[in-house]
């Protein structure tokens, strides 16, 4: 987060929230003129990660909802937020991946390789 981003929160920022990963959430104090809606935004916990941010707080940012969804309870079906890790060391690198080993199993017999035919 740069300075600019911590004086801007300091000065025109009102908290709204926090949710479980640590990260805060803030809007606009007043409406500034000739704009349509207060700015809404996110100060990250960690590294700046926008799928580190859960539902219930990206429909709140993306003015989907006025307020955020973080105190209707979770349905049993839901499963908790997980960001998306692609691109990083902890990402699903399947088996023959060339991380972890760049050997798979034998095809079976019903695989046939296609070949041009001459």
């Amino acid at each position: 987060m740069t300075i600019g981003t911590r004086l801007f929160t300091y000065f025109r920022g009102r908290p709204v929230g926090r949710d479980a990963v640590g990260n805060r959430y803030f809007e606009e104090k007043t409406h500034a003129a000739g704009q349509q809606r207060q700015r809404r935004w996110v100060l990250y916990a960690g590294s700046e990660d926008a799928s580190a941010v859960p539902s219930e707080w990206h429909a709140w940012l993306h003015y989907t909802t006025a307020a955020p969804l973080t105190e209707a309870p979770r349905k049993a079906w839901q499963k908790p937020h997980e960001p998306n890790l692609t691109g990083t060391a902890l990402s699903y690198r399947p088996p023959g991946h060339d991380y972890q080993g760049g050997h798979r199993a034998a095809a079976t017999g019903d695989y046939e390789a296609w070949s041009p035919e001459s």
